[in-house]
């Protein structure tokens, strides 16, 4: 048990400490304790034999020390890797006031009091319809992903900006509602708006001459379509000329403006040379004398809180009358089906009158059996029980007077019955009836039966 112990020790040590293969000296050599099954290969080594364990067990522990530190070691490599690789600045694009990544905002919210020195700054993340339109002049400013105010919002805004407030939006994406109550068209292209570096351009509120910028970080930019010139004024535009801010003027003194490249705020880009004074002319627009600069985050909090189905199918014209429509036939329906209805009367099947085939099966006994002087037996017992039923006369197939009676009763000649009379004693008398006299009396059966 000791030699076990020993080899494990020596094993874990041979893996952890690599001075163990640099002994060099007998002295070195004597730190390490041996035991019996060991040899040592000179004043200066180790030999094999020592170094290797002798047991199937021993093996065993020392390949699975080996396994152990190997994965050790490889998950300190991946974290090392990991810790070195966490040192890149992050691309993650937040457009977050309080965030310091290259794409956060937190240089252009804190710069807002130097460009407004004489306005309150506040942060706004109620509905816009919440909004104080009294209290001096105010400016919204909202930078971020979405600008999807729906008509209640739009309508907020409009008269927010109507009674001489200002409005400035920068976003990628911007709601078809907003757009079309402005009377403008957005243009983006995937493959444009992946590009690597960013250059834009914006004219110089005194001078009016077109100041250019750049920076090697992301685009995510768009740009105007179309617009309405009579309402709409060009300050700023893209690499290719294209409209990226414009402005909308209203008759109260207030001014409207959308940006379509929100990058241009990031800490990257004004951090970047002389970018900051892209920030400056854009912002210097809204006039420096408003009491108070709200940055606005309603969008980014409530952007889905209040959507639900139904208002959007609603908001829609298309989809309201096509579900107006379909409540009103589901109404139809069931006023008109609604009504108790009849059941639907079960076919009753008549009962099958059996007898024939009963006969018919019968018969069929008889004739496969030839036995036909009892089949002649039962015609001649049914027809006597037949004529007693119907006509109440006493049969005497042999007296002439019965004869008689029988045809006054039933209409029939006399010959006939006559004919019957003898046929029926025949073969009440014959005890081998042929086919043929069967037969023949069968038919005048039928013939009596038809005529009686």
């Amino acid at each position: 048990m000791n030699l076990i112990n020993d080899t494990r020790s020596r094993w874990r040590r041979l893996v952890h400490n690599r001075t163990i293969a640099k002994v060099t000296t007998e002295e070195e050599l004597s730190k390490y304790p041996r035991n019996e099954g060991y040899e040592q290969g000179g004043a200066n080594t180790w030999s094999s034999a020592e170094v290797l364990p002798t047991k199937a067990s021993d093996i065993f522990w020392g390949l699975k020390s080996l396994r152990t530190w190997a994965a050790a070691s490889l998950l300190i490599t991946l974290f090392s890797c990991n810790h070195r690789n966490s040192s890149a600045p992050s691309t993650r694009v937040t457009l977050w006031r309080k965030d310091k990544l290259p794409y956060g905002t937190y240089v252009a919210y804190e710069s807002l009091p130097y460009l407004f020195p004489n306005a309150e700054i506040s942060v706004n993340r109620k509905d816009i319809a919440s909004l104080s339109q009294k209290d001096g002049k105010k400016a919204l400013i909202f930078i971020g992903h979405y600008a999807e105010p729906d008509a209640s919002d739009v309508n907020a805004l409009l008269n927010f900006v109507g009674d001489g407030n200002h409005v400035f939006i920068s976003a990628f994406y911007f709601s078809d509602t907003l757009l079309r109550a402005l009377n403008v068209r957005l243009g983006r292209s995937g493959l444009e708006s992946m590009r690597d570096s960013l250059r834009l351009s914006v004219y110089q509120p005194v001078t009016n001459h077109s100041l250019s910028y750049v920076y090697p970080g992301a685009a995510l930019d768009g740009w105007v379509d179309s617009l309405d010139d009579k309402y709409a004024t060009v300050l700023g535009r893209d690499e290719k000329g294209r409209p990226n801010l414009i402005k909308f003027r209203y008759k109260g003194g207030g001014t409207f403006f959308l940006h379509f490249a929100p990058l241009a705020f990031s800490n990257y880009f004004l951090l970047h040379k002389n970018n900051k004074t892209y920030y400056d002319n854009v912002l210097s627009y809204i006039p420096e004398n408003v009491n108070e600069v709200i940055w606005d985050e309603s969008f980014r909090y409530n952007r889905r809180k209040g959507f639900s189905t139904l208002s959007y199918i609603m908001s829609q014209p298309p989809f309201a009358w096509a579900l107006c429509l379909l409540l009103l036939l589901l109404l139809l329906l069931y006023l008109f089906e609604s009504k108790r209805r009849q059941r639907i009367v079960p076919l009753i099947v008549p009962l099958r009158n059996t007898s024939l085939d009963f006969v018919t099966t019968i018969g069929r006994l008889y004739y496969q059996r030839r036995d036909n002087q009892n089949l002649a037996a039962k015609m001649v017992t049914h027809f006597q029980d037949y004529i007693r039923t119907k006509y109440n006369l006493p049969v005497h197939l042999s007296d002439p007077a019965f004869v008689q009676r029988l045809s006054y009763r039933t209409g029939i000649s006399k010959d006939f019955l006559q004919a019957l009379a003898k046929d029926i004693l025949y073969v009440q008398q014959d005890e081998n009836v042929t086919d043929g006299a069967l037969l023949v009396l069968n038919q005048k059966l039928d013939e009596f039966y038809k005529q009686a």
